[in-house]
């Protein structure tokens, strides 16, 4: 096999795994799990339609190690130069694309795990780069940038080609992004419940969550 199918294969697993792990958290019975294991030998199974593999309760996902174009796909390009335009103008068609379920392959969209402020970790408060634990258990990377981790939210769970390092839709989603992550600081000041609790009511899959009987959060 040569490199780029092997890059190509690669970029699959990360996307693919997730369903199975919650299955398998869940109870759900072992030929289920098994026959949507995409890392079962011979495995034929679709595209996970989990719109949560970036939960950080989540298990760790097992073929990361086995994805060896992950990092380089997600890291900024040598030379990398973002796209420049109005910042309201990005802000507004970032808000757009932040509901955009086209982005993806398995109908989800970035709202569809954070409207409202929901699933982000307490870290999202902190300046770019930082440390990320998706980045690090799906993609080997220490630090990452936000319009990295767009492109991460974007390849993983929502299972999606990340966009063109220049492209305007990279752009606006950033800024918006970096809206949102303005808003959430203000949400955690009014929420201190907010930072300590990954699993919060509003995430979609919270129900779904075996963390969430460890919510510190829960009776407040």
């Amino acid at each position: 096999m040569n490199h780029a199918n092997t890059c190509r294969t690669g970029r699959t697993f990360a996307a693919r795994v997730s369903a199975g792990l919650i299955s398998a958290a869940l109870g759900l019975p072992l030929a289920a799990f098994a026959a949507g294991n995409p890392c079962a030998a011979g495995s034929q199974a679709p595209r996970a339609a989990n719109p949560c593999a970036a939960n950080p309760c989540a298990a760790k996902n097992p073929c990361a190690a086995k994805n060896p174009c992950a990092a380089k796909a997600l890291q900024r390009p040598a030379g990398y130069k973002p796209y420049k335009g109005n910042h309201a103008e990005l802000v507004a068609a970032g808000q757009k694309l932040f509901s955009d379920k086209s982005l993806s392959t398995n109908n989800s969209s970035c709202a569809t795990c954070h409207t409202d402020y929901a699933a982000y970790k307490a870290s999202f408060a902190k300046p770019y780069p930082h440390r990320v634990e998706m980045a690090v258990n799906t993609a080997g990377m220490k630090q990452i940038h936000l319009d990295e981790m767009v492109q991460l939210c974007i390849a993983t769970p929502m299972a999606g080609k990340p966009l063109d390092w220049k492209s305007r839709d990279l752009a606006a989603l950033v800024a918006y992004t970096e809206e949102q992550q303005k808003g959430y600081k203000e949400h955690m000041k009014k929420n201190p419940c907010a930072a300590k609790n990954p699993c919060a009511a509003k995430n979609p899959c919270a129900a779904k969550n075996p963390c969430a009987a460890r919510n510190p959060c829960a009776a407040k």
